[in-house]
């Protein structure tokens, strides 16, 4: 998704209610890395809420952390940050050999603060390797998982398209993180996935069931305009990456000879300006922050959705503003678009498939905004905080 403004998703965010956990619970929470505010630290901002309802919370543990403010729950954790952060910024990519090593050195670090001051429970939120985090003897691991690491499973071609480093990393090490990778699936006492697609995921990547609790959607700050505003005009709000697609979504929009506003930075974000380069009716718009991609959402006929994502919040966040959305029949849209009420799918990925989708798309403001209220906040911190009651009452 495109990353909010700090400022906004705090403005935009609701409370987490008090009494949802046991405040006498100390809770430790792991993230892969904290370095910008997407999809997955907005669930983290909610399980550091949650976390933060006690009267003692333990630390938030990760492997890097630039120090960039990110939410107020988020800010609030005392940190601990693996040795791997002493190095750039821009070289945690090049590091994945090192994330074993970091996980190894976390739950250590993990073990050191149990026996200091005793931990009941341990939240991890990952896509990458942080799951891995094993706990003290008897202390329960609750795993938010986005999604099994996309670079060792499901997506492994393209992660590693138009980059040789990439390549040659995953070459020489991608089947040693793999065995790895499912070998520390074992130190999760309970997976939950953020949609029925990564549930699948799960089961084919480390042979483990899922209960399935979708990500939080800010729909408070995320709710219908002035309908009459609304344009005929296409929107695709993501990242700049390769598995994005969003060299389809312009092949589509020259196809149907309709404006296409993109929302996003990342980077292909210069390939793609080439690439559309000389094609009518084609806007990058860059970064956007909340109150203007609300806008957005709130004027564009529809949005564009052609890659396969493990949820995709952008989408549930276009329906709560009354915007249909067209998005391949794959992924976590299977579980936020509704067929002929808030949106239409394509199945093969081609601007063919997608411009007569997006004839089939309907209008429906309502039924969008009764759809993506069954994604609030307030729905996620309900099955959340169930399952960490669940946790905690057998632990031992």
């Amino acid at each position: 998704m495109v990353d909010p403004a700090p400022t906004t998703t705090t403005a935009a965010a609701s409370a987490v209610d008090p009494g949802l956990i046991d405040p006498d619970a100390r809770v430790a929470v792991a993230h892969d890395w904290l370095v910008g505010l997407r999809g997955g630290e907005l669930v983290l901002d909610r399980v550091c809420q949650l976390a933060l309802q006690t009267n003692d919370p333990a630390p938030l543990f990760t492997m890097f952390d630039n120090g960039q403010p990110l939410t107020p729950a988020i800010d609030a954790m005392t940190k601990v940050v693996s040795r791997l952060n002493r190095h750039p910024d821009a070289w945690r990519r090049v590091l994945l050999a090192r994330y074993p090593a970091a996980v190894r050195e976390l739950s250590r670090t993990l073990a050191d603060e149990h026996a200091r001051q005793p931990i009941d429970l341990l939240i991890s939120t990952s896509s990458a390797a942080v799951k891995g985090i094993e706990t003290p003897p008897g202390i329960p691991h609750l795993c938010y998982c986005h999604t099994p690491a996309r670079y060792l499973w499901s997506q492994r071609s393209q992660y590693t398209k138009g980059s040789a480093l990439r390549r040659a990393g995953l070459a020489l090490f991608g089947e040693s993180l793999r065995r790895w990778d499912a070998r520390t699936s074992e130190h999760v006492t309970a997976f939950l996935a953020n949609s029925n697609h990564t549930a699948h995921e799960i089961r084919a990547a480390y042979n483990r069931d899922a209960h399935v609790v979708h990500p939080p959607v800010r729909t408070t700050f995320f709710t219908p305009g002035d309908e009459s505003q609304r344009a005929d005009h296409w929107l695709i709000v993501t990242a700049l990456e390769p598995y994005k697609r969003v060299d389809l979504a312009i092949d589509a929009a020259v196809h149907a000879r309709k404006r296409l506003q993109i929302a996003g930075d990342g980077s292909q974000a210069d390939a793609l300006r080439r690439y559309a380069s000389g094609k009518k009716d084609i806007e990058f718009l860059g970064h956007v922050s909340g109150q203007a991609l609300r806008d957005l959402y709130r004027r564009a006929r529809l949005m564009l959705f052609p890659q396969i994502e493990d949820f995709g919040i952008t989408a549930v966040e276009a329906q709560a503003c009354g915007c249909p959305v067209v998005a391949r029949r794959k992924g976590g849209a299977l579980d936020s678009v509704i067929e002929g009420q808030t949106g239409s799918f394509f199945d093969d990925p081609t601007s063919d498939a997608i411009a007569a989708a997006a004839r089939a798309c309907p209008s429906n403001p309502s039924a969008c905004r009764r759809n993506a209220e069954r994604f609030s906040e307030r729905v996620f911190d309900d099955k959340l905080a169930y399952h960490v009651r669940k946790l905690l009452s057998v632990r031992v």
